[in-house]
């Protein structure tokens, strides 16, 4: 498996990248949503994007992946299946991030969060935190798209497929709002 993977495109044909608008996980507001769960129906592409971040990890020395719930989970084992690497899930309970289900860490294991969308990098931080117990190093994140514009790249090793810079609002000042434009919740966060 060598090909470039063109994950805006994939995104478009599993019809995973939408327009309207978005109430994003992070509370923002924005105009294009990833709808990366669209990809998970194919196996064939969770394989191919998979592949593609394992192998754009590959120059970081590490030993498990660890993805959040549930948006994560099936990308964050492909990605650990494709670099040959332990993989395990954060979750939450009283809306509380944790590693649970007997999964533990070892002081100074090398750790690689893996997520689908990063915008705020809010549930990044919620992972680091669940995990902090075992103090792991921390050596990367990897994500099938980055919507940081570049404001964490001194806080977070960021490893995408695909960077973009679409536009987001705080709600209060939101054009959409201000327009009457219904807001859609497509994400997985409870209270989002």
């Amino acid at each position: 498996m060598t090909e470039i993977i063109d994950v805006k495109k994939l995104l478009i044909e599993a019809d995973g990248l939408l327009h309207g608008h978005f109430c994003l996980t992070s509370g923002l507001h924005s105009d294009t949503y990833f709808q990366c769960a669209k990809l998970y129906q194919y196996p064939d592409l969770v394989e191919k994007i998979g592949f593609a971040l394992a192998k754009k990890l590959s120059g970081l020395e590490f030993d498990t992946i660890i993805a959040p719930a549930i948006g994560a989970v099936i990308f964050g084992y492909e990605v650990a299946k494709q670099a040959k690497k332990r993989n395990l899930f954060v979750e939450r309970k009283d809306g509380t991030m944790q590693l649970r289900r007997g999964y533990t860490l070892k002081k100074g294991e090398r750790v690689v969060i893996i997520e689908d969308v990063i915008t705020t990098a809010r549930t990044i931080f919620e992972t680091i935190d669940a995990i902090k117990e075992f103090e792991p190093e921390i050596v990367g994140v990897g994500c099938i798209v980055d919507r940081t514009q570049g404001k964490l790249d001194d806080k977070l090793k960021i490893n995408s497929l695909l960077k973009i810079d679409p536009v987001v609002y705080e709600p209060a000042n939101c054009p959409l709002c201000k327009e009457n434009i219904p807001v859609v919740k497509p994400g997985s966060r409870v209270g989002a």
